[in-house]
């Protein structure tokens, strides 16, 4: 019996998977035993009674290195700059780049993002963040009370809003003598109030980065690069209900099998955990069914034939044995970063493995050294048989009494003393560390006894730029690598998917962002910045630049003009840490623009704005119109009312008159 195409491709992805890297093999092994290093837990080879400290070198180098990357990444919100290669591509580069960072900076927290990113790389060999254009369509629950009939056909006018309950509600008032007029008075102008309980779809598209955790990341073995792997999948723990909220119709009794690779994941992550005992996945009982089984999801990136003997790029969504989407892409989401590559591998080394071995051997010589203090301080004592009491031997405080049968029945054993060389080799150790890693105490803060009358400024800085090196040369592979990629996926994304025109905020004034018309790759190179990492460097050479253009202005020199002298007061504002530049200086172009009049572009801004005023005012007429109608209504209500009420005293009058000329005619009596 053949195969359905279906029934293939799941026995093709479940083959990769079972093969990938980062499923039950080394790797993965070696990730779950840097997690339990880096959080101090036990080797598994300690003895009761003696020492059972673990080295920290782990976690201390790691931590000792995230400061200067955070420094280096996040310390302004130009996170990337898109260079123009001509003349042609100034504007649109310019205008990238603030788009750009305004998506990492603001629409995403890129301080988190990074921050994960890179400690996930530095511990775990790669970190893997995912980027997306989400186009969820959320439906938010709206509750409102005592809408009039006008504000309630405005609200649930929309075809996004779906009215989920509603109910009516009129004020009684006391029934009084004239309560027929009163009735009709109190309808006209105590008109009906209404609850409503209403449920708007919003459908807004941006751009999302999430990290992924490197136990849910899996690549074939033969790929060097996200972007070269013949196969990538990214697995996770959904419920079915999570899934059809997505979209995805799920076929319970075609699940399958949907934990065969998960054991290997479940390791890592009690790995992460095990420092708190905290759970590490929110397992369900194995007993739940319907909407509320948790299930594994497996997002799977491969080439697929197609006809012609080609291959094509695809994204498939399998749960189990049912596969739930299978479309066409153009690239993987994913951007990967490693701080120590090795060439022609996907996987390098994590500035963990390079000092595993290390806090073992010191671990085990800080035992040793443990244990012999506490010899030294309750040595081993010789006694003979039955001379001594044990008891009292055994019970050890501070003026305690030993009874014995006999002189000379306790005999103290000696300790050997600590040998100098003992501390020497924790020292070596520390050596070695530093020099795998670059992480020295140098770079960790100046010592008492660095600045001496012997020590120069200049040899303290060489000092420390010789210590930075290590991790400086980390933080150039994570922006060639990782940021840099990540700064044209996301322009890609904005290019591809939005295509309204948005205006928002950026340097301090509203700018129309039409990515859909930016050039392709905008003929533009991307540069990621590393001019933060020493300031006080930074701002002696723009304040010597700034002096120069001072001269040269001064000296008549066409070289220097007042906007290259406004951009090193800017560089130089921004290098104190302010954001804000334009509280400080005024950009002359602005200047010149104001003098000018308005440009094409702020002439457009201006009329869209002017025609949806006229939009706004045309509604609000519409507005004034319904409710004049329905005060007309409500006034001819009151005038029927009262027509009414008048006729029927005429006729009571009348059928008073009538009974009054009917009544007999009294004959008085004689």
């Amino acid at each position: 019996m053949s195969k359905t195409y279906d029934e293939e491709l799941v026995s093709k992805i479940q083959g990769e998977i079972e093969h990938a890297l980062g499923y039950e093999d080394e790797i993965s092994h070696q990730r779950r035993e840097a997690l339990l290093r880096y959080t101090s837990q036990p080797y598994g080879n300690e003895v009761e009674g003696r020492s059972q400290v673990v080295d920290t070198s782990v976690m201390d180098t790691i931590e000792w290195m995230k400061p200067s990357l955070m420094k280096i990444f996040t310390s302004s919100n130009e996170v990337v700059r898109f260079l123009p290669e001509g003349p042609e591509d100034v504007e649109a580069s310019s205008q990238a780049t603030d788009y750009i960072n305004y998506i990492l900076t603001r629409k995403n927290n890129w301080a988190e993002i990074f921050l994960t990113w890179a400690t996930d790389a530095l511990l775990e060999k790669v970190g893997v963040i995912k980027v997306f254009y989400d186009e969820t369509e959320k439906k938010n629950r709206e509750e409102y009370h005592d809408l009039t009939d006008i504000e309630l056909e405005n609200l649930i006018a929309p075809d996004t809003v779906e009215v989920l309950e509603h109910s009516e509600k009129i004020e009684k008032f006391e029934e009084d003598d004239d309560s027929i007029e009163n009735a009709l008075e109190q309808e006209l102008f105590n008109p009906r109030l209404h609850d409503v309980v209403i449920s708007r779809q919003v459908q807004k598209g941006s751009v999302k980065i999430v990290n992924i955790a490197p136990e849910e990341f899996l690549i074939s073995r033969d790929a060097t690069t996200v972007d070269n792997a013949r196969f990538v999948s990214h697995r996770t723990r959904m419920t079915i209900a999570e899934l059809r909220e997505m979209g995805y119709e799920v076929d319970e009794e075609k699940l399958g099998n949907t934990d065969f690779a998960h054991y290997n994941m479940e390791s890592e992550s009690d790995a992460r955990h095990q420092f708190d005992r905290s759970q590490g996945w929110p397992y369900m009982s194995e007993d739940t069914y319907g909407a509320l089984k948790e299930v594994w999801v497996f997002e799977s990136y491969l080439q697929c034939e197609t006809t012609g003997g080609l291959s094509e790029l695809r994204r498939v969504m399998m749960v189990g044995n049912q596969i739930l989407a299978d479309d066409p892409v153009d690239r993987v989401p994913f951007c990967t970063i490693c701080p120590i590559p090795i060439p022609h591998k996907f996987f390098g080394m994590s500035v963990a493995d390079q000092v595993l071995d290390l806090a073992l051997v010191k671990t085990t010589i800080l035992r040793n050294l443990l244990d012999n203090i506490y010899l030294q301080n309750s040595g081993r004592v010789a006694v003979q048989e039955g001379m001594v009491s044990l008891d009292d031997l055994l019970t050890q405080r501070p003026g305690g009494i030993v009874r014995t049968k006999a002189p000379n029945a306790i005999q103290p054993l000696p300790t050997p003393q600590l040998q100098p060389y003992v501390f020497e080799m924790l020292g070596y150790i520390d050596n070695i560390r530093e020099e795998r890693s670059g992480v020295s105490k140098m770079s960790q803060g100046l010592d008492a006894n660095t600045l001496t009358s012997h020590t120069t400024a200049s040899a303290v800085s060489q000092t420390l730029s010789n210590a930075q090196q290590r991790v400086e040369l980390i933080a150039r592979i994570f922006a060639d690598t990782g940021v840099k990629k990540l700064a044209y996926m996301i322009y890609e994304l904005v290019s591809k998917n939005q295509q309204k025109e948005q205006v928002i905020m950026l340097r301090n004034k509203f700018v129309p962002i039409r990515p859909d018309m930016w050039r392709d790759k905008m003929d533009c190179t991307v540069e990621v910045g590393l001019g933060h990492g020493n300031k006080d460097q930074n701002q002696m050479y723009i304040t010597q630049l700034m002096q120069f253009a001072s001269q040269a202005m001064a000296g008549g020199s066409s070289i220097v003009t007042e906007q290259n002298l406004y951009n090193l007061s800017a560089a130089l504002i921004k290098n104190m840490g302010f954001k804000d530049v334009s509280q400080f200086i005024t950009d002359p172009s602005t200047i010149q623009q104001q003098q000018q009049g308005p440009t094409i572009e702020q002439q457009m801004a201006q009329m869209e704005m002017e025609m949806k005023a006229k939009e706004l005012e045309l509604e609000q007429k519409e507005l004034e119109i319904k409710a004049f109608d329905v005060q007309v209504k409500a006034q001819k209500v009151q005038n029927d009312a009262t027509e009414a009420g008048i006729d029927s005293q005429l006729k009571a009058q009348e059928l008073q008159l009538e009974a009054i000329q009917k009544r007999p005619v009294a004959i008085g009596a004689t």
